[in-house]
């Protein structure tokens, strides 16, 4: 494997709503960023990620874009956007802005020109068909729920396709013209200092033409969009294309959101001459989803997420990096998510962090993720924000579920969980506004905040710096970044562990469960690198583990 300038490096998300407002105005913006840069530095952050800031109506939170050149202004302008380059460079930090290219917002002057004359230029930038009363082009259902169909504005004779929201109609990437005006655009930013980008819905981007029906898995007679991406061929041709006319030329590191590649396909995309230099790893967050609807998901146990990280660390091999995550914008908080109701602490946090952190890939956290937030919980109906929970809810209601119970659901799941603001201090609005908050603080932000874990040395924060550190030692960075990752007692119940193997041996042990755990160490160990606890019970070759106790052991 070619070795590239950012595999030893640690990336954060920032989703800028919700980070931190520098003007009162209750939303988060790019001076709010600016002013925390420091913060992300001596945390060990080398690559930002910053979810969509590019102008929008925020249909669906900022994937909806107007116009690709301009910073929407309730975050600032592009002087902001271009001070916060010049900050970051300054700090040997790379900023990623979101790639947002399977679709555009109603507003934007495409869709609009579209509208003006379906049958012109900018009519074959969208897949427009003609309309019948009663008659769909294909039955494939919307991600947010209801066909991919909506009559087309001002023609109720014509319809587009939209797999997102209504307000998000699909840009059609056969057409030559709009590809681009997607690589112009991708190389006007580059060109500006950007480090690179995350790659959104890319996969959507290739539709199975011509249309077809798929088998109906919901009462509403329609079909997931799964069924057509699964039959779809050809995208590679639309990626290797994008990556050859912007990516490559700027040396840029750009991490995909791909779900459903194939293992003969995995070369293609992150490899030595990858689409993308890294793609996330959504075993876990994919597991035990239904498609029927988020009632009938089966929640992931400690045994089911061992068995997601091991795997995907064996499909991948040395092809390339993974990109490891166990939370961001679309998914819950990682810690309500993998540790088992009722059971979440500062130690199994502690453990969670460990275990994803040290595997191979560039590991990824999510604001807020490095001080252990926590779900929402159940909320009232009228505070859930969230679209996709607002759909999940209704159909969870048809399902026979009672309003309660529905509410139930859809809290685990609600991306509101990750999106209420980060809890910078137990004062009013966890100090990230001083204004009223767009979205509900949660409230358990006296008790989980920077400010409470910052000069904390047993905090879950700093011990996230230590595990960044680690990564970064230069004794061991050879290791953690391109050693082996081979399992240790993969079948005992409620323990993770695993050898990262390179010019030195590590141990990385995980007790999955609040009791104690004794297991037999493979060889006697020369030191303890990082422990969520302040001792080690050793008996000759045994360790007995505490509850939720994380080793990393040098053998």
């Amino acid at each position: 494997m070619e070795r590239k300038w950012w595999h030893n490096k640690v990336a954060y998300q920032i989703y800028p709503k919700s980070f931190y407002d520098s003007n009162g105005d209750g939303i988060g913006d790019l001076p709010g960023i600016t002013l925390k840069l420091d913060y992300l530095k001596e945390l060990g952050v080398d690559i930002v990620w910053i979810s969509p800031i590019y102008s929008s109506p925020f249909a669906d939170q900022g994937y909806d874009i107007s116009n690709y050149y301009q910073i929407d202004p309730c975050f600032g302008t592009m002087d902001d956007m271009d001070h916060l380059l010049k900050e970051a460079k300054k700090r040997d930090m790379y900023i990623l802005m979101d790639l947002v290219v399977n679709h555009c917002s109603d507003e934007h002057e495409w869709f609009e020109k579209a509208c003006e004359d379906p049958d012109g230029e900018y009519g074959n930038f969208f897949y427009i068909e003609d309309r019948k009363e009663g008659e769909l082009p294909c039955n494939w259902r919307s991600y947010f729920g209801g066909p991919v169909w909506e009559p087309l504005p001002g023609h109720p004779d014509k319809q587009y396709m939209h797999v997102f929201h209504k307000k998000q109609p699909d840009l059609n990437w056969e057409n030559p013209k709009v590809r681009e005006e997607v690589y112009k655009n991708i190389n006007w930013w580059l060109d500006k200092g950007l480090g690179g980008f995350r790659i959104d819905a890319i996969i959507n981007i290739k539709k199975k033409l011509p249309y077809k029906d798929y088998t109906v898995d919901r009462d509403d007679n329609l079909s997931c969009i799964d069924q057509m991406l699964a039959d779809a061929k050809g995208v590679g041709e639309f990626l290797g294309e994008m990556r050859d006319k912007t990516f490559n030329p700027h040396n840029a590191f750009t991490v995909g959101e791909v779900f459903n590649e194939k293992d003969e396909e995995l070369p293609d995309f992150i490899g030595d001459n990858g689409y993308f230099s890294s793609m996330f790893d959504f075993a876990g967050t994919s597991f035990g989803k239904s498609d029927k609807g988020w009632y009938a998901n089966t929640r992931i146990t400690p045994d089911d997420y061992k068995k997601c990280c091991f795997h995907s660390q064996k499909r991948i091999g040395s092809i390339g990096f993974l990109s490891n995550i166990i939370e961001n914008h679309d998914e819950p908080r990682g810690v309500s998510y993998y540790i088992p109701e009722g059971e979440c602490s500062d130690q199994s946090k502690k453990m969670l962090a460990t275990l994803y952190f040290m595997l191979r890939g560039l590991p990824f956290i999510y604001q807020g993720q490095e001080i252990g937030m926590e779900n929402l919980g159940v909320i009232p109906f009228e505070k859930v924000d969230d679209v996709s929970a607002l759909d999940q809810y209704h159909v969870a209601i048809e399902a026979g579920y009672s309003e309660e119970e529905a509410l139930k659901i859809i809290s685990l799941y609600n991306r509101d969980n990750a999106r209420t603001p980060v809890q910078w201090n137990a004062g009013t609005n966890a100090g990230f506004t001083t204004g009223t908050p767009w979205l509900m603080v949660n409230p358990n932000y006296t008790q989980i905040n920077v400010e409470s874990q910052l000069h904390d040395d047993h905090s879950i924060l700093s011990y996230y710096k230590k595990l960044i550190a680690l990564r970064k030692d230069p004794a061991y960075q050879e290791t953690i970044v391109y050693g082996d990752v081979i399992p240790y007692l993969e079948d005992t119940h409620n323990l993770m562990a695993y050898y990262r193997k390179g010019d030195k041996t590590l141990l990385v042990i995980g007790n999955y469960q609040t009791q104690e755990q004794t297991i037999a160490l493979p060889a006697p160990y020369k030191s303890v690198l990082l422990n969520n606890y302040n001792d080690v019970v050793l008996n000759g070759n045994e360790v007995t583990l505490h509850g939720y106790q994380a080793l990393i052991l040098e053998l």
